[in-house]
């Protein structure tokens, strides 16, 4: 254990001190030295860089480890910052600078295995659009935007540092110390049943896997019967002929109240120029249409719950 720590404290010590070189040098190293001693956040485990923003205790959450001159004697707290990446331009920007959400005391960290300050650093979502004045009203964060989490290290002589001031040898590598993180926007979809449309112009049916819906780990699949090789674990037979393949069909995908992520993905077709399909929400609103010739891979069907 206490190797360990001298170790940590020799490798510290080494990427802060200040060189006495008398030339400039444009040698990596010679950047790594030329930084005053400081403080660091090394990231020990993301725990969850997804938040519901159809729940406002959805948190982002990740457990870091602090180390400065004195091995976290001089830790005093923790500085959370939030900002808004607008990722969908088509219902304008919403996007932001960094704004101050919380701050989390040192007596809240514990000793970790190396002898230094560890503990985990949460920030809830509706904290963070609070912060940063964002409300719930369709236009300010939809599934698929970003909040970038900032982490301030503030000592007890008053000094700080952040992401701004952290040296690229720092933020990456053995130390790990970005000091910031992106967490995905993604929302509860709305419960109900989801009415999905599906033809084939030859035919024949789908030949292949047709869509599968994951609907908080159970799956569920719309595709239309073929004659031709295995068929997906549902499909659509031609009911005026039960066993031959059909042109066009319908299933219904439900998603019961309290579910917390449905993902869609569509899993691509022998001909897929053949293939097109319809999804309409459970109001009826059509949310999604898929011609023919269409790629597999997932399906950006996302209708928040109210």
């Amino acid at each position: 254990m206490k190797t360990m720590r001298n170790i940590f404290k020799f490798l510290f010590a080494s990427l802060f001190v200040v060189t006495f070189s008398c030339t400039d040098s444009e040698n990596t190293i010679d950047e790594v030295l030329d930084y005053e001693t400081g403080a660091i956040l090394r990231t020990i485990s993301v725990n969850n860089a997804v938040l519901n923003s159809s729940d406002p205790t959805s948190a982002f959450s990740v457990t870091v480890e602090e180390q400065d001159e004195q091995d976290g004697g001089l830790f005093a707290q923790i500085n959370v910052y939030s900002q808004m990446k607008d990722l969908s331009p088509d219902n304008g920007d919403s996007s932001t600078d960094f704004m101050y959400v919380t701050s989390i005391p040192a007596s809240s960290f514990s000793t970790g295995p190396v002898g230094l300050p560890r503990g985990t650093v949460e920030v809830a979502f509706g904290d963070a659009a609070a912060a940063m004045g964002l409300t719930a009203n369709g236009t300010d964060y939809v599934p698929g935007d970003v909040f970038v989490i900032g982490l301030e290290v503030e000592l007890t002589d008053g000094r700080t540092y952040d992401w701004t001031s952290a040296a690229g040898i720092i933020t990456g590598g053995f130390f790990s110390s970005p000091f910031k993180y992106n967490a995905l926007l993604t929302c509860s979809p709305m419960p109900g049943d989801y009415v999905v449309e599906m033809q084939d112009s030859y035919g024949d049916g789908w030949q292949g896997l047709g869509i599968s819906v994951d609907v908080d780990g159970t799956m569920q699949y719309a595709s239309l019967c073929n004659l031709w090789g295995a068929s997906p674990p549902v499909c659509v037979e031609d009911y005026d002929d039960p066993g031959s393949t059909p042109s066009s069909g319908t299933v219904t995908i439900n998603v019961p109240v309290g579910t917390q992520g449905a993902t869609w993905n569509y899993d691509g077709d022998s001909y897929p120029g053949e293939v097109s399909f319809q999804i309409y929400a459970p109001d009826g609103t059509l949310i999604m249409e898929v011609s023919g010739g269409t790629a597999p891979g997932l399906l950006p069907v996302a209708v928040c719950a109210l």
